[in-house]
């Protein structure tokens, strides 16, 4: 069975990501330093633990398992923590990443798929962002984010690197099956936040910033359910092990919801009352972000329909409710 390495594959996207890895036909190898992540979320294949930033220790991974792929997740992504540390992104995300791809390329491991984010287009309010508008980063995560990408760029036109970015914002929901699920040490996503709050977890969540220029006032986030998400990762693996050319695809539906929506939903879906409390904007918080997703449609047959907001909060709320690592 050919081997799929995923870095950060204990963490939430990435332990979802081992699971249809594995269904897809391929072995999992976790890479993961457990610093955001959970060893009881590796359940899918062998886990390695090891930090991006020890170049030794990849060589090792490459060397014992010959992996025929690479997914890269792991990656600090706190828009907050990155605005008051961005030397802490730098070195993790854009050091790590590139230890990550020198050591794959080293290894003649060329297939490449790339976990971005919608935040390296930064604020660009009232248009649906495609892969072609332009990425103006503010903050230091997404500036790290485009960092790498320019980094798989140049490694391409000087090793032959094939690569696979997905750039996506806001992922939601979880494994309907609630093996894998959504959790954060501290918590700070809104679906799983709001969940905690409906049942007594904290005493309210907070919504930060009631002053944006939106219908409400909250701000506008493209929601995409996890499961959709990393079924468009196995079309990227798919689709660079056909030898196919390097692409860029976004992941998201083209449509956004408010912080107060999605209140409103979870109210409904949960039939339980969401306590909340006012805050000040956060720094770095953009107004809105949509991701069309036009390009992973047609070219990669990309179907997300588990994405509708009903569905990612009842899927979350299952795994809320039966399938937490700390219990």
């Amino acid at each position: 069975m050919d081997k799929v390495l995923v870095t950060g594959g204990a963490g939430y996207i990435g332990s979802h990501a081992c699971k249809t890895v594995r269904a897809a036909g391929f072995e999992p190898v976790t890479y993961d330093n457990l610093s955001t992540g959970w060893e009881e979320a590796v359940k899918f294949g062998p886990f390695e633990k090891g930090d991006l930033l020890d170049r030794k220790r990849l060589d090792e991974v490459f060397a014992s398992h010959a992996p025929v792929a690479v997914m890269h997740f792991a990656a600090l992504s706190q828009v907050g923590e990155s605005m008051k540390k961005p030397g802490l992104y730098w070195q993790n995300n854009v050091e790590g990443s590139r230890n990550l791809i020198e050591a794959a390329c080293d290894a003649g491991c060329m297939n490449f798929v790339f976990s971005s984010t919608c935040a390296t287009y930064g604020d660009q309010d009232n248009v649906v962002l495609d892969e072609n508008s332009v990425q103006l980063p503010i903050n230091a995560y997404g500036a790290s984010k485009r960092a790498i990408e320019d980094m798989l760029r140049d490694y391409g036109a000087a090793f032959g690197l094939r690569h696979v970015i997905f750039r996506y914002f806001n992922v939601a929901g979880a494994d309907p099956e609630a093996e894998v699920g959504e959790f954060h040490q501290p918590e700070t996503h809104l679906i799983p936040l709001m969940l905690d709050a409906i049942e007594g977890k904290r005493e309210a969540l907070t919504i930060f910033g009631t002053d944006y220029e939106t219908p409400d006032g909250t701000c506008i986030r493209d929601y995409v359910h996890v499961c959709d998400l990393v079924d468009a990762h196995i079309l990227g693996l798919t689709w660079l092990m056909d030898g196919k050319q390097s692409r860029v695809f976004n992941l998201g539906t083209g449509s956004g919801f408010s912080v107060r929506e999605v209140i409103d939903h979870s109210r409904a879906v949960t039939n339980r009352a969401v306590p909340y409390k006012e805050g000040p904007r956060r720094p770095g918080d953009c107004t809105k972000l949509v991701s069309g997703s036009t390009r992973a449609v047609s070219e990669l047959g990309w179907n997300p329909q588990r994405s509708t907001l009903d569905r990612m909060i009842a899927d979350a709320w299952r795994w809320h409710q039966t399938g937490h690592y700390d219990k």
